[in-house]
């Protein structure tokens, strides 16, 4: 599974660097206008069935594979009444793109909004792809084939490269400073039509691996009798958390969009910036998770809390040795990385590396929230993490609207803060939360382990910022610069955190040094 998110993620980087070259850096507004087209389509998918889809559907697969018919039934319901339902709201949004792009830009130009309304018509079509991406990767998942979920974002990558392969043979690419008569309808189309496409084969793809498992999905009518009830009530706080957390993303994207594109950091360099946070997540947390969740669910349904205790114990203090190390090297590379994933310009990092600095503050505990939430899922509980979700929406969004108030090239950095500060009120409420719930998840010792993690990590980050600083100029020097002062920073922050594991005796990095191939886990 880590093997393939980290392709789909490399691939990811490419296509945003690829991107920023195409159309004048992530500073530009033809970057703005289709950031932003291009991601409504994921907060909405978010709202109407990602996490509903997610929270609820991998415990009742797992109840229903224990039927006589091993489930068949039970999915073929579930799926024909899903593809239906998304059909049609999928259908209504994208008839709605004037409405639902000024509900996310309602302070951006009016010119980059009409410009992000051509873009969404291409690009809404992914809500429906993106929910039966989830739906079919989930029922693989409750049957323990978790490989080809990991790995078909892979194919959305590859096919949107493609295309903007097409784009740059057919057009060129744009400066930074044209204006939005400079994207035609072709340009428009092109890309995003193939972003969409790319969309579509990641769901699509998912059909064989399903047919290998000997899962032969066909239409079938009626939902009565599935014992959805129970499940329903677990949907609707979900999506009730989901409200919140999509509350956020308006509130957040209404901010980001109000930057001009000349003026700084703005929705563009955020979707830039959140993408490398949400590297190390996906790499790791959400790998881990993926297949925890189901033993943590069946633990969970056979009533063992000893079981469910030590996997969420456990979970915790491996997810932390990842982020920490992830959080040092982001804060000590973020302006590096910001021009290699920029569209490769100096002073477009130095405005977007501020912003992967102070987001990477919030990572550790994104992640111990990601599975906290899952512990609570397993139990059927989505209520608790539903007010857990409002005490982090309230910081976010409070945060997010002061930012208002910086000046404009500072509001995304605003914007970062306040996610950092939500997220370790948030895991902080909810780890308290499942501790009662669960009699305990060996807090100690997760307390200890971090405390220790948090030493390290500030040690590996203070040095790499020491080895780095004096080498700033070297991203005026291009890609090699920039390369090489990435690789410095990293070098410096993993040789000293393994060196600070090593003599502080953390040895919950055991479980991830596992998972490396042979060579590497020797060193």
């Amino acid at each position: 599974m880590a093997a393939g998110t980290a392709a789909s993620r490399l691939l990811g980087f490419v296509r945003a660097a690829v991107l920023a070259a195409l159309v004048g850096g992530t500073i530009s507004v033809g970057a703005n206008a289709f950031g932003l087209a291009n991601t409504i389509p994921t907060n909405l998918y978010l709202l109407i069935a990602g996490g509903v889809l997610n929270a609820v559907l991998v415990p009742q697969v797992v109840k229903a594979m224990q039927r006589p018919d091993g489930g068949a039934e039970y999915l073929d319901r579930l799926v024909t009444a899903a593809v239906v339902v998304l059909a049609a709201v999928t259908l209504v949004l994208t008839l709605a793109a004037p409405a639902v792009v000024w509900v996310f830009s309602t302070q951006a130009p009016s010119d980059q909004r009409a410009l992000a309304v051509a873009f969404a018509f291409w690009c809404l079509p992914q809500v429906f792809f993106y929910a039966l991406y989830t739906l079919l990767g989930q029922i693989l998942n409750a049957k323990g084939l978790f490989g080809a979920y990991m790995w078909a974002p892979v194919i959305n990558n590859v096919v949107a490269l493609v295309g903007m392969g097409v784009f740059f043979v057919a057009f060129g690419g744009i400066s930074a400073d044209a204006s939005t008569q400079a994207w035609t309808p072709a340009r428009t189309s092109v890309l995003a039509g193939t972003s969409t496409l790319g969309v579509v084969a990641q769901a699509l793809v998912l059909v064989v691996p399903l047919r290998r498992a000997g899962i032969r999905l066909r239409p079938r009518w009626g939902v009565r009798g599935m014992g959805l009830r129970s499940a329903g009530k677990v949907a609707g706080w979900t999506f009730g958390a989901l409200l919140l957390s999509q509350a956020t993303a308006l509130v957040v994207s209404n901010v980001t969009t109000s930057v001009p594109g000349s003026a700084g950091a703005g929705n563009g360099a955020w979707g830039n910036a959140f993408l490398l946070f949400m590297l190390p997540h996906s790499l790791v947390t959400v790998s881990l998770v993926t297949a925890m969740f189901t033993r943590m669910s069946a633990a969970a349904a056979r009533g063992a809390v000893d079981e469910l205790r030590s996997d969420v114990s456990l979970a915790l203090r491996t997810v932390g040795v990842a982020m920490v190390l992830a959080t040092a090297g982001l804060v000590v590379t973020a302006d590096a990385a910001g021009f290699l994933v920029g569209g490769f310009r100096a002073d477009q990092a130095r405005q977007l590396g501020p912003v992967v600095a102070v987001a990477a503050l919030g990572l550790v505990p994104f992640s111990a929230t990601y599975l906290v939430q899952r512990g609570f899922y397993a139990l059927e509980d989505a209520r608790t993490p539903f007010f857990v979700q409002c005490l982090a929406t309230a910081l976010w969004v409070g945060g997010a609207l002061a930012s208002f108030a910086l000046p404009e090239a500072q509001r995304v950095v605003g914007v970062a803060a306040a996610l950092a500060v939500s997220q370790w009120a948030g895991a902080l409420a909810g780890a308290w939360a499942l501790h009662r719930r669960l009699d305990g998840i060996e807090g100690r010792q997760v307390l200890q382990t971090h405390v220790r993690l948090l030493v390290v990590g500030l040690a590996a980050a203070a040095a790499g910022l020491a080895a780095t600083r004096p080498l700033g100029g070297l991203l005026d020097r291009g890609i090699p610069g920039a390369v090489l002062l990435a690789v410095v920073g990293g070098a410096v922050v993993v040789a000293v955190y393994a060196a600070g594991l090593w003599l502080l005796r953390v040895r919950e990095v055991q479980p991830l040094l596992r998972r490396l191939p042979g060579p590497l886990r020797r060193r």
